[in-house]
């Protein structure tokens, strides 16, 4: 983990967050600026600047497993949901450990920005 990383401080405990899940691998809570009624941000406890440094397909793809299991528990799987990874600056990433953006609750418009 990184010192100074915001989500690296939140995985930690140092920085309060409404976590919704978590096992040994990932970290996923609410975000605080939604941009849905369901906004949740899943984290891997791992420090990975962004998608372009990531080496561990496990690690990425269960970025995905542990949003769709949280999209079944928040009761949007059925209706649809949208998945979503920005990868530096021009795509909006603006904490630099990778993390996935869970999206749902209301009809999601496209194309998305």
């Amino acid at each position: 983990m990184a010192d100074d990383c915001l989500f690296c401080r939140i995985i930690r405990k140092e920085i309060p967050a409404n976590i919704v899940f978590e096992n040994d691998a990932y970290v996923a809570f609410r975000d605080i600026n939604p941009q849905a009624p369901l906004h949740v941000l899943v984290v891997p406890k791992e420090h990975v600047a962004s998608l372009n440094e990531a080496t561990d397909a496990g690690l990425i793809g269960g970025l995905s497993l542990v949003a769709a299991q949280l999209a079944k528990r928040e009761g949007v799987a059925e209706g649809g949901y949208r998945t979503l990874i920005n990868t530096n600056r021009d795509a909006g990433q603006t904490v630099f450990h990778v993390h996935l953006h869970l999206l749902g609750g209301r009809p999601l418009g496209w194309p998305p920005g």
